[in-house]
């Protein structure tokens, strides 16, 4: 129409484009135009500015400038909204002085705008001289720097400023309460209830945006109650505060109430949107609730949200949590067109959950390969799938890249490298990270503590606690947990009531995860009496309570006490889990009740929708081959849903040995050198088989097959806490202070059994065996009404039972044996297992 350099219309259609095709496109038509005026800067500049291009507006507000337009209120105004956005406080100085020589300092939105970046570029004495100026009753102007200050996490600058706002009269409004319920997920739930109060009593309008604030308040900490009540208090509902009561629900675990609230949102004619769907499949996620996240799937296909990014990693979350299989949140992801670091992180996180870490590394190349950036949530996800391998070139390689990016400074990526390196056993490397962090927290000890414990390094793992005080770090339930793991491994009565103390003095007592670790150490420390007392603490134990307690019982041989605390736990309604089971068959097989032990085994999946596991199939195997049933034995292994292990084949060896099978023996001891060729423990099983058979040629001849391959046991070692200190021992040490006065005491020991007529034997390898040397030590040591505790790695050998069992006939004393699986409890020549 020949009407294009019309600058009217142009200005239109330039705001047209900018709203309705994007900013792309109205900034083409701006640079055809012939002929700009501040209307047609100030759209282009606001358009910028409403689509978070900050850099851009502002370039363009120097242009103008530079083109000599003088800019308007509005253009003023967009300008100062992308100076806060940036924090860019020169430029923002600059625009009001601007604002001053154009006379619109008195301009309400500008007066706004500006007490907004100056706020947020933490200049509250500027911010609060521009309050000086506000008129009487300006709620808008204090309400506007109250809620900065909350956008930037000054939460008692806000209150101040909260304060101040009702010394001067001014009266806060619905938005002003909205901004200030914002704060009470950090401030506490009284804060939250505090304001509640206060605007009741101020009598402002319960508008439905403000409704749904002190939902969300009240939901965030569990009172669902409260939040329904106040949702119902009038009847206006739209799907903001529909989808907040959903989200509440379901992060409190009220899947079946959140379906509901559903139900009744589209009842009420409110259609649900994204960010529905994504609470509703969190809901889901938290449960582990496949078939239910399938349904709220085909529900999102249906209105065509797939693609959505909420959506989306909802989905994937799902997928990966509920599922046994990867494919389907595969899937999802291919469909969402720009995946953002949330969508990649779930989809890393849930690949190396699932074991497929390879992939989880793959897919954390892609990611920035496609442009993204990890997040700290990234780099830890991924340092927890190195941590998971034990892979520590993969755990170098990221932290390499950590470094280079200094994202090592942040405190989540540090505590996931200590992790990493602790899990991989380089302890060294995981204290040079910690050296190196600014600052440390429970979570940073409590790893390296945990893992510490997992490698068997129990006395590191207290030693942990020492560096904790020295930092000024308290330790919190967590941490208690493994450091009372860690008492419990070493067995240290002593270091464990001192932890226990503290436990009492900090109120942490109260909390489930350390009551457990307590039972824990206790039973560990052969200490029932005092486990009990744990357990009976308890307020509401779970099934990792009765677990412990069961196993406790089990392992310190009060095998019937065991089976009948499980009828215990099955009448308090706390489900058994596949745990449970293995310690039940566990105590059957050491108590001598194996057909009892077969039915609990036979009764997981029947009775107890529990899938028997591969650990449970070699427990089985252990029960069948103390009852002599090898045959028997043999058949489960051939017949179980799992490819055996070397464990299992072991299992049997040992059982060949005890009933003399030589054939069978020698079958399984030639299947585990075929797994696994390099342990010495199946030539010391198979040479032990062939000496209690009268083959001992044989039995010789095994184990110079085992050294001349270069293999060796790992010593047998022995500790005992005396006087809070740790003693070790190993076979045919030779470096303790009194080394010479435990030998002397041992071969007086010697003769006085050999003069008594009970027959002592040498040990194959002519050496003082680490429960000896420790045995003679107590006697040394240990008062002579006390019984001596002795800790063991692993099992204890045929010779130094019987040895201790005459001893104990010899000297009057009880000797406590822990070795690698339960307690063996020594006196007048007998001991608690009673040969099981």
């Amino acid at each position: 129409m020949g009407i294009q350099d019309d600058l009217y219309l142009s200005n239109n259609l330039l705001s047209l484009y900018a709203k309705c095709f994007g900013v792309v496109t109205a900034r083409h038509l701006f640079d055809e135009m012939p002929y700009r005026d501040v209307v047609s800067w100030t759209a282009i500049l606001s358009a910028h500015t409403r689509n978070k291009q900050h850099f851009e507006a502002l370039e363009l507000f120097d242009m103008m400038l530079g083109s000599g337009q003088c800019p308007n209120e509005f253009t003023l105004s967009s300008a100062l909204r992308s100076c806060s956005a940036l924090g860019e406080i020169e430029c923002g100085v600059k625009i009001h002085a601007s604002v001053v020589k154009l006379g619109l300092d008195l301009n309400p939105v500008l007066r706004t705008n500006l007490i907004d970046l100056y706020t947020k570029c933490d200049c509250t004495v500027e911010a609060y001289k521009l309050l000086a100026f506000v008129d009487d009753g300006d709620i808008v102007s204090w309400t506007t720097m109250i809620s900065s200050l909350v956008e930037t996490r000054k939460w008692n600058e806000a209150l101040q400023i909260y304060v101040k706002m009702i010394e001067a009269g001014v009266y806060p409004n619905e938005f002003t309460f909205v901004k200030l319920l914002g704060m009470s997920s950090y401030l506490g739930l009284g804060y939250g209830k505090l304001l509640h109060a206060q605007l009741i009593r101020y009598g402002i309008e319960l508008n439905v945006v403000l409704k749904t604030a002190i939902v969300d308040m009240y939901s965030k900490y569990r009172q669902m109650e409260n939040a329904i009540k106040v949702s119902n208090l009038t009847p206006e509902y739209d799907v903001f505060l529909w989808t907040t009561i959903i989200a509440g629900l379901s992060q409190n675990l009220l899947v079946r109430e959140a379906v509901s609230a559903f139900i009744d949102m589209e009842l009420s004619g409110i259609v649900p949107n994204n960010f529905t769907y994504a609470s509703l499949l969190n809901s889901c996620s938290s449960v582990l609730s496949l078939n239910l996240g399938e349904q709220f799937h085909s529900r999102v296909i249906m209105v065509g949200l797939e693609g959505d990014i909420y959506v989306g990693n909802a989905l994937i979350d799902m997928y990966m949590k509920c599922s046994r299989v990867t494919t389907n949140a595969a899937k999802i992801f291919r469909g969402i067109a720009s995946p953002n670091i949330i969508t990649w992180t779930s989809l890393i996180a849930g690949f190396s959950e699932h074991g497929f870490e390879e992939v989880s590394f793959q897919l954390f190349a892609e990611m920035q390969a496609a442009g993204v950036q990890p997040n700290s949530f990234t780099l830890s996800t991924i340092l927890g799938a190195c941590s998971k391998m034990n892979s520590i070139s993969q755990t170098t390689k990221h932290h390499a890249y950590i470094i280079k990016t200094k994202a090592d400074d942040d405190m989540v990526v540090a505590n996931a490298l200590v992790d990493a390196y602790a899990g991989g056993g380089m302890a060294d490397e995981a204290w040079r990270v910690i050296g190196m962090m600014n600052h440390r927290d429970p979570i940073t000890y409590t790893s390296l503590a945990s893992r510490l414990n997992q490698r068997g390094d129990h006395e590191m793992a207290l030693q942990v606690i020492i560096h904790m005080c020295d930092d000024g770090v308290k330790m919190d339930e967590f941490s208690l947990a493994s450091f009372l793991s860690a008492a419990a491994g070493l067995g240290t009565m002593e270091t464990g009531k001192q932890l226990h103390c503290y436990c009492v003095k900090s109120g942490f007592d109260e909390c489930n995860s350390v009551s457990n670790s307590l039972v824990h150490l206790y039973s560990k420390c052969g200490s029932m009496q005092d486990a009990y007392r744990a357990f009976k603490d308890i307020n509401e134990p779970d099934a990792v309570s009765w677990n412990g307690f069961i196993s406790g019982l089990a392992s310190n041989g009060y095998i019937s006490y065991a089976l009948s605390a499980f009828d215990d736990m099955r009448l308090a309604g706390v489900k058994p889990d596949s745990v449970t089971f293995l310690t039940l068959t566990f105590a059957c097989s050491h108590g001598g009740l194996f057909d009892l032990g077969l039915d609990y085994f036979h009764s997981m999946e029947k009775t107890y929708n529990v899938a028997p596991k591969l650990d449970h199939y070699a427990c089985l195997v252990d029960l069948l081959g103390r009852a002599g049933r090898l045959e028997e034995a043999m058949r489960i292994i051939e017949t179980m849903p799992f490819r055996p292990n070397s464990l299992v084949y072991k299992t049997l060896l040992n059982a060949c040995k005890l009933h003399g099978n030589v054939p069978l023996g020698e079958d399984m001891a030639r299947r585990c050198l075929e797994l696994d060729p390099s342990d010495p423990a199946i030539y010391l099983l198979l040479a032990n088989l062939y000496d209690n058979a009268g083959l001992s040629d044989f039995g010789e001849k095994t184990r110079r097959l085992m050294r001349e391959r270069g293999l060796r046991r790992n010593p047998g070692k022995c500790w005992m806490e005396v006087r809070n200190n740790i003693h070790l021992f190993s076979t045919g040490q030779t470096s303790h202070p009194i080394i010479d006065e435990i030998n002397e005491k041992l071969e007086l020991l010697i003769t006085k059994l050999k003069n008594q007529g009970y027959g002592y034997q040498e040990s194959h390898d002519k050496l003082y065996h680490s429960e000896q040397l420790a045995v003679a030590f107590g006697l040394l040591s240990v008062p002579t009404m006390a019984p001596i505790n002795i800790n063991k790695n692993s099992h204890i050998c045929l010779h130094c039972h019987d040895f201790i069992m005459h001893v104990t006939q010899v000297v009057g004393r009880e000797i406590i044996v822990r070795d690698g699986k339960r307690f063996h409890v020594f006196n007048n020549g007998q001991c608690s297992c009673r040969g099981h």
